[in-house]
């Protein structure tokens, strides 16, 4: 577990800011609707949702590449559109799609990109960054001479580059080697150490899970949820209580219909569900009633929810 810089939560005006957003496409797609959400500064929100879920339109909005169809977004105080320059320059976007200029040197798109930004030159900011990516050794390199992964570390060089305050990181890992992942995760828990609000967009739940402080979950662009994480996964997450039978079970009683009880698939074990945040669990009943009806069980074990469990359950129900 990373050593997380702690962020301060509801009690300092959010960062971001976004109220009744919504975007229709000209093919009459509605992408985003009246979404509003606060991204509080120093914070890690994950944003998870289906494709087509959103989550893309809704980061391309916030970072200036679409235009929304109505609602508003500001930037630490600074209007998406009337106060574009202002509210693009704090913010640093990773897109999915590896989008470089093929033909110039590693050294010379981050300084370039550096400088749209109006930021003086930095050699060493940009060094630091380089090594960081373990990009140092191709700093000279042309961009189309690198490797899919490293055309992908030189787009997270891209979005530093200017020192934002804000970095929206949109499906970062898809597609790329262990040692890139290792070292993008290692960068932003200095980044979040620093203070610095990191959006960040998975197909990787585990990582949500590890690294976020709250999650958004998006389908069919609106916001279903934001929770903090550990709020989350105890309101919403369930034990289970799997308990392997000595006798296979072709069918449960009538008596324990009423019970969240089933059968595995073998009928080798009874799974029972419980909710963890309830007054009693159930289980001594359970217990009781499966004596009652000579079902005797050899060993048992308890396991919770993942944040994956929760977000396919939450997408059900939001569809």
């Amino acid at each position: 577990m990373l050593d997380l810089y702690f962020y301060p939560g509801g009690n300092v005006k959010p960062i971001i800011t976004i109220n009744n957003l919504s975007k229709t496409y000209a093919s009459g797609f509605n992408a985003l609707n009246q979404v509003s959400l606060d991204i509080q500064r120093g914070e890690i929100l994950s944003l998870l949702g289906p494709n087509g879920a959103g989550k893309t339109t809704l980061i391309s909005i916030v970072c200036g590449i679409v235009t929304p169809s109505a609602g508003s977004v500001s930037i630490d105080g600074h209007d998406i559109v009337s106060d574009f320059r202002a509210a693009r320059a704090k913010v640093g976007l990773v897109p999915q799609e590896l989008s470089t200029a093929a033909f110039e040197s590693v050294w010379d798109t981050l300084n370039f990109s550096r400088g749209l930004f109006g930021k003086p030159s930095n050699p060493a900011f940009i060094e630091k960054i380089l090594r960081d990516l373990s990009l140092w050794e191709k700093k000279d390199a042309k961009i189309m001479e690198l490797s899919g992964g490293m055309k992908r570390r030189v787009l997270i060089a891209k979005a530093l580059c200017h020192e934002p305050e804000v970095l929206f990181l949109d499906e970062p890992t898809a597609g790329v080697d262990v040692e890139l992942r290792h070292d993008m995760w290692t960068m932003i828990g200095k980044l979040r150490q620093q203070g610095v609000t990191i959006i960040l967009t998975t197909h990787y739940i585990e990582e949500a899970e590890e690294m976020a402080d709250r999650i958004g979950i998006i389908n069919n662009g609106e916001i279903v949820l934001v929770e903090e994480k550990t709020t989350l996964m105890n309101k919403l997450g369930k034990k289970q209580l799997t308990l392997s039978l000595q006798n296979t079970l072709q069918k449960l009683p009538t008596s324990l219909s009423h019970l969240p009880l089933s059968i595995s698939q073998n009928g080798n074990a009874l799974v029972y569900s419980y909710d963890t945040q309830a007054e009693h669990s159930g289980i001594p009943e359970l217990l009781r009633l499966l004596d009652e009806h000579n079902i005797d069980f050899k060993d048992l074990n308890t396991s919770e929810s993942s944040l994956e469990d929760i977000f396919v359950n939450l997408i059900k129900e939001s569809a």
